[in-house]
């Protein structure tokens, strides 16, 4: 879980300083959290040291859990990485880990191991994880040999961990202070129902963000006062140490705040965002229904058409756009005019919502969580792509899905409540002026719950569609592809009776990130908002939105298969003809951004370029000038002008009579 820009935090201080009371705040708002408490009993006869460690006790809601690691350092690691992404760590304090482990008990051990083991449970942690740990390095050297090492090892611990962390607060007379900021999160100006995600929060309150954030590479430079929205730079030096030119970062957003259910807890469908009630169309007003049936808008049956006539017309010097005239033809009918125009305003939905079981087989542990963290910070191809593109970008929460070969992904309430989060975020994008969706994925084992998908609503085989697995090497892991062959198959075979409405295929095989993808397709047509698909979670969304509103699969399109056998599937049984075979595998969204530019390109001639002259096309250029004729007379003739010009008698008298003159002016009147 991130908020705010941020899921792991080190939270450093003196004594007394009020870290510990500070740390807790920021997981307050929790509904369990696992406290972990380091530090040794002590000496019993001790009595001030036992006050000090019931004090802590008595902090602790009763809805907190305690887990003591004080035998064993090397547990806390194992903590911190068995921690799943809705789960809340408060680890207090790292000051009594390190005593625990330079224990003569524990040693002779490898404590740089032991340290680095831990930053890297740190980094590759999916938990909302904060640290509290004492600051030692503003106090004397110490004049003991076990002092000093105390001392050292507490202070390369810190420095460890802060590295691993999103960001790192230091507390002092109980005031807080970034040492790390949280990475800003730039967001969209607020709409009704929405809440910026960007503002300053109350001192100790969850998500308190500094005023004035520090720079540095992948952090934003500047943002203009009055715009506090706008895109940010960022500089990031190369390996060589070389100064790199600013590159732009996508501008970030972050949704409204919403409870993300656990798998297997019902009744949290009422409670927050979720279940909001969205404003979009009066049948909303009163609460969403989304069921079998809806009749939602259509894309305009004549202006398609007329756009893709119109191109034959047009002043080119070859046979036209090719198979970009769909585009063209797509814009026309989504836009309602037969002139339309490029996209401008384009928002990137990246649904971060992993799979457990078998259908995440050969996926690294945390990999996911770390691409969304890494989009959140306007990094890696996507972000990077949708800069180029000038996109907003959306990372969103999903549910967790539950393995579907033992049972339902996700239960029914929740599957409802993700359906009306995703055609949340589509109309908050529409009040933002979005002209364009564009539909991502980043989660665990989404290749092959789509496949499951695909397998019950199209009767395809999962093998024939589940792509390859391709390990961090760049290897093909046969093995783990048997493994989610295998998921797909006692998952079909688990529900061979079960209905194949489109709720019942969300709860027993989609899961939380397809349940909110075909909400956002829902909710896009809802608001007449074409959306970009790329990909297994958007194709297999548009699978099941079918049954839900026939319509949506009409404000689509698919600007590439990615050389995946469900996805091109999918593609036909939609009626959705792929435009390009680039074949690249940057991760779902990165494709359909990448040819953005030429979509645009295409929607740019079409719109600018002029009729042919030989098909009654005006003047080519209106500043070209016709040569003077070589011989006598004008050059040009005026519009009240006549076409013939008399020329000049040979003899005397005018050239021309006037209408109030005598027939024969020569003569004197008598």
């Amino acid at each position: 879980m991130s908020v705010d820009g941020w899921h792991t935090l080190l939270v450093l201080g003196g004594i007394r300083s009020g870290k510990s009371e500070f740390a807790e705040s920021l997981v307050a708002d929790a509904p369990t959290v696992r406290y972990v408490a380091t530090a040794p009993a002590g000496d019993p006869e001790d009595t001030e040291w036992a006050g000090r460690l019931a004090a802590h006790r008595a902090r602790r809601p009763g809805s907190w859990t305690t887990e003591e690691t004080a035998a064993d350092p090397g547990r806390l690691a194992e903590l911190i990485t068995a921690a799943g992404r809705h789960d809340t760590v408060l680890v207090d304090d790292l000051g009594g880990w390190v005593t625990v482990l330079l224990d003569p008990a524990h040693q002779p051990a490898d404590d740089t191991a032991t340290v680095a083991e831990l930053a890297a449970a740190v980094r590759a942690s999916q938990a909302r994880l904060v640290l509290v740990s004492p600051e030692v390095g503003l106090s004397l050297v110490p004049t003991t040999p076990l002092g000093r090492a105390f001392t050292d090892a507490l202070g390369a611990t810190n420095r460890a961990v802060a590295d691993a962390c999103d960001a790192v607060a230091l507390v002092v007379a109980g005031q807080t202070a970034w040492l790390k900021p949280p990475t800003p999160a730039a967001t969209t100006p607020a709409t009704p129902g929405s809440t910026p995600a960007a503002r300053p929060a109350a001192p100790g309150s969850l998500g308190a963000t500094p005023a004035e954030p520090a720079t540095g590479p992948g952090t934003a430079e500047s943002r203009p006062a009055d715009r506090p929205w706008a895109p940010s730079t960022a500089s990031t030096p190369d390996p060589g140490g070389r100064a790199v030119p600013d590159v732009a970062l996508p501008e970030v957003l972050t949704p409204t705040a919403a409870p993300v259910p656990t798998p297997g807890q019902g009744g949290t469908s009422g409670a927050g965002d979720w279940a909001a009630p969205t404003m979009a169309l009066p049948m909303i007003a009163t609460g969403l229904v989304i069921q079998p049936g809806m009749e939602l808008p259509m894309p305009d049956d004549y202006t398609g058409p007329q756009a893709v006539d119109r191109l034959a017309t047009l002043d080119v010097p070859g046979a036209g756009l090719g198979v970009l005239e769909q585009v063209v033809g797509f814009a026309a009918a989504t836009q309602g005019t037969a002139t339309p125009r490029p996209w401008d305003a384009v928002r990137v939905l990246l649904l971060h919502g992993d799979h457990d079981g078998g259908a995440s087989a050969g996926a690294a542990p945390g990999e996911s969580a770390r691409r969304a963290r890494q989009a959140r910070a306007g990094r890696g191809a996507l972000a990077r792509l949708a800069a180029e593109n000038g996109a907003s970008l959306q990372v969103v929460e999903a549910p967790t899905s539950a393995p579907f070969e033992d049972g339902p992904a996700l239960p029914a309430d929740q599957v409802e409540a993700a359906l009306r989060y995703g055609w949340r975020l589509a109309e908050q994008a529409a009040d933002a002026g979005v002209q364009l969706l564009v539909l991502a994925a980043c989660g665990a084992g989404a290749e092959a719950t789509a496949a499951a998908v695909l397998a019950a609503t199209a009767g395809a085989e999962p093998p024939a569609v589940l792509g390859r697995v391709v390990n961090e090497q760049g290897e093909i892991d046969d093995a783990a592809w048997m493994v989610r062959c295998a998921a797909v198959r006692d998952a079909l075979h688990r529900t061979r009776r079960s209905p194949r409405e489109a709720h019942d295929i969300l709860s027993e095989l989609g899961g939380g990130d397809i349940a909110m993808a075909t909400g956002v397709l829902l909710g896009a047509t809802a608001r007449r908002v074409p959306v970009l698909l790329d990909g297994p979670v958007g194709t297999a969304a548009g699978m099941v939105s079918r049954d839900l509103a026939g319509q949506a699969r009409h404000w689509c399109l698919l600007p590439d298969h990615g050389g995946r056998p469900g996805v091109r599937l999918a593609a036909d049984v939609l009626g959705l003809t792929p435009l390009l075979d680039l074949r690249l595998d940057l991760g779902e969204g990165a494709t359909a951004l990448a040819a953005l530019p030429l979509l645009r390109s295409a929607l740019t001639l079409a719109a600018t370029l002029p009729v042919h002259p030989s098909l009654g096309g005006g003047a080519e250029d209106e500043s070209f000038a016709e040569p003077e004729p070589a011989g006598p007379g004008p050059a040009t003739t005026g519009a009240d002008e006549p076409d013939f010009a008399e020329p000049e008698p040979a003899g005397p008298g005018p050239a021309t009579t006037g209408a109030d003159e005598p027939v024969f002016p020569g003569r004197r009147a008598d």
